[in-house]
C-alpha cells in the first residue's frame, strides 16, 4: 500500500489571508491529503516582509485553528539564511524517506517564476508540483513560452491528473483550478490596513484580525475594531 501524499504550502503570508486559506482547503479536498503551510524564514524572494518570521507563523496558526487537515510547519523558521524550497524538500525526503509521495504547492504566477529560484530543476527530483490556477490567471503554453519557456518545457512531459500524484514519489506535475476568482493579496491587504480601510478585516480570519491590532502590524489603527463587538467583526 502507497504512503499518503504530503503536501507542502510555502510562502511568506505577510499576512496570511481568506484566499491562502482557500487554496489549501482546495488542495486538501482535491488531493485528498493532509496540508502543511510553511511560512518562510528567510524569503529569498522578499525583501519587504513587514512581519517577523514568528508573527507570521502564529498568524497562519491563528487562521487555521480548528481546521481539519491543515497544519503549519515551522521547520524554515528554525533554519539558518535563505528559505530554499529545494533545502525544504531534501530535509523532507531526509526525513520521509525516498518513497513517500510529495507534492510542493504553487501559484499559477509563481510558476512562471520558477526558473529564477535556486535550484529549480531540483524540485522534481524532490516533489511533484501542484500548481493552482486561478480563474483570472489561467495557467496556458502561450504565455509560459512567453514569460518561461524553460520552465514550460520542463513541466510539459511531467504534467498528469491529481489522482495519480500518489502512485509516485516525485516528479510529476498537475493543475488544480480554483472554481473561485479570489480578491485577496498580502500586498493590498497590508496597503488596506496601513491606509486604515475599515473593511480590511473581512480578509483575514477573525483571530488574524485581533492579533494584527494587538501587535501593531502594518501600521495598523487600534482603533479601527475598537467600536465593535467581537461578534460583529468579520
Amino acid at each position: 500500500m502507497n504512503a499518503p501524499l504530503r503536501v507542502f504550502y510555502g510562502g511568506s503570508f505577510d499576512p496570511v489571508h481568506n484566499g491562502h486559506l482557500a487554496v489549501a482547503r482546495a488542495a486538501r479536498d482535491a488531493l485528498d491529503a493532509r496540508v502543511l503551510l510553511v511560512p518562510a524564514g528567510d524569503p529569498p524572494h522578499k525583501s519587504d516582509t513587514c512581519a517577523s518570521a514568528e508573527q507570521r507563523a502564529r498568524m497562519l496558526e491563528l487562521a487555521i485553528e480548528g481546521e481539519p487537515g491543515l497544519a503549519v510547519d515551522r521547520r524554515e523558521l528554525l533554519r539558518a539564511g535563505p528559505s530554499y524550497t529545494v533545502d525544504t524538500l531534501t530535509a523532507l525526503r531526509v526525513e520521509l524517506g525516498e518513497a513517500v509521495p510529495i507534492a510542493w504547492l504553487v501559484g499559477a504566477d509563481s510558476l512562471r517564476q520558477l526558473h529564477t529560484w535556486y535550484r529549480w530543476k531540483r524540485l522534481f527530483d524532490l516533489a511533484h508540483m501542484v500548481i493552482v490556477e486561478r480563474p483570472d490567471a489561467a495557467l496556458d503554453a502561450a504565455s509560459l513560452r512567453r514569460d518561461a519557456p524553460e520552465v514550460l518545457a520542463e513541466i510539459t512531459p511531467r504534467l498528469c491528473s491529481p489522482a495519480a500524484l500518489a502512485a509516485l514519489p516525485s516528479g510529476a506535475c498537475c493543475v488544480l483550478p480554483m472554481p473561485e476568482l479570489r480578491p485577496e493579496s498580502s500586498s493590498q491587504l497590508r496597503r488596506r490596513i496601513e491606509a486604515g480601510d475599515p473593511g480590511w478585516p473581512e480578509w483575514v480570519p477573525p483571530a488574524v484580525a485581533d492579533y494584527i491590532l494587538e501587535q501593531g502590524l502594518y501600521g495598523v489603527s487600534a482603533g479601527i475594531l475598537a467600536e465593535a463587538p467581537s461578534s460583529a467583526r468579520p
